[in-house]
């Protein structure tokens, strides 16, 4: 029997392609005319995307229509393309991104987000090119917080791949899952939809070159921790607390998930938040209503820095829930602590990569 491209072209004609409700050849979907070598076939397919949900029956219903129309001797070879290109594996996603740092806590209540906010907007001040994921897929608060909330980003064509390009405000560049859900319902996901959904707004979104990627974490110990641990070399973490013992305690195990050997990734410092209480008529009082220094104490027997001590003044509340986080006005007391604390990041983070290794990420295992 001789064969010929029509033959393989007709019995591809009769597979219909789920994602189109059309056959393969008028999906466009046979990426060239098919390669024959005596009773050899090969075959190019083209598909949208390389997670197409349709990829493996189709692929299969192909081989069998060719088997069945032409011949069960054909040698079939089908090989699969992609309009869209796969997205980088882990490890090495995000090569234009040079220092990349996770603001954690051990618990929730503590300023994590405030402080993620306007350290992203600080640095962004000092000149640094900053982008910042709020990674916490079950709160987010970012959207509010840049009083950007009904923004919803748009996909951009980068490099044969389609890419969400992140939302830009105050010199920062944003993503959120807040921009993709509806902000009054709960997100009642379970931990591998919510690791997924991070692992789009890191792998599928433009973030372009950046000297700093902020990352929100979720507070505590999570899922989410982990897929950011897979996901990316973190160059190190910064851990935010209330002087308040409860809330060191649970510091202390933020500090041990990323000391971890498994994890090692390096712990920048500590920033103790809501350190005293100033009130806005007796800007020169404080008044330590969480206890005193206890952030401080906790830095020094981890024999870690210090990174701030950012004070209590209703200003910081009220400037984050206008979506004008305090760092955007360098002159008040707060403004100038997050200016103080993006600059002592900076110091560390170069300090860091100066004398140790880049982090791994973390291997994953199955079971």
């Amino acid at each position: 029997m001789t064969l010929y491209p029509k033959l393989i072209m007709d019995a591809l004609a009769t597979v219909t392609y789920p994602g189109t409700k059309k056959n393969l050849v008028e999906s466009g979907m046979v990426a060239d005319q098919p390669a024959i070598d005596g009773m050899k076939v090969k075959v190019v397919l083209e598909f949208p995307r390389d997670t197409d949900p349709f990829l493996k029956s189709t692929v299969k219903a192909a081989e069998a229509a060719i088997h069945y129309h032409v011949s069960k001797d054909v040698e079939v070879e089908i090989v699969t393309e992609f309009k869209s290109k796969p997205r980088p594996e882990a490890g090495k996603m995000l090569p234009g991104v040079k220092n990349i740092v996770a603001v954690s806590s051990g618990k929730g209540g503590v300023g994590k987000s405030t402080v993620s906010a306007n350290l992203a907007i600080s640095l962004a001040r000092l000149g640094y090119r900053v982008g910042l994921l709020d990674a916490d897929i079950f709160g987010p608060s970012m959207p509010k917080m840049f009083n950007v909330e009904d923004a919803r980003p748009y996909a951009v064509h980068v490099d044969g791949r389609d890419l969400i390009e992140p939302i830009e405000q105050y010199g920062v560049r944003l993503l959120s899952i807040g921009f993709f859900v509806n902000p009054d319902t709960a997100t009642l996901w379970r931990g591998g939809m919510a690791s997924n959904a991070l692992k789009q707004l890191i792998g599928d979104a433009n973030w372009g070159e950046l000297d700093y990627l902020i990352l929100d974490t979720p507070p505590g110990t999570s899922d989410i921790h982990l897929t950011l641990l897979q996901t990316l070399a973190i160059t190190g973490a910064v851990i935010v607390s209330t002087p308040q013992q409860v809330a060191l305690a649970d510091a202390r195990k933020g500090v041990d998930m990323y000391r971890n050997e498994k994890v090692n990734v390096p712990i920048l410092g500590l920033i103790e938040n809501m350190a005293w209480f100033t009130p806005k008529e007796l800007p020169e009082n404080k008044y330590y209503i969480f206890g005193k220094e206890g952030c401080k104490q906790l830095a020094a027997e981890l024999n870690v820095p210090l990174l701030a001590q950012i004070p209590l003044v209703q200003g910081i509340c009220e400037s984050g829930d206008e979506g004008k986080p305090a760092a955007l006005s360098a002159d008040s007391m707060t403004g100038l602590a997050f200016l103080n604390l993006a600059q002592a990041v900076v110091t560390v983070v170069n300090r860091r990569n100066k004398e140790q290794p880049p982090t791994k990420i973390v291997g994953v295992k199955n079971g």
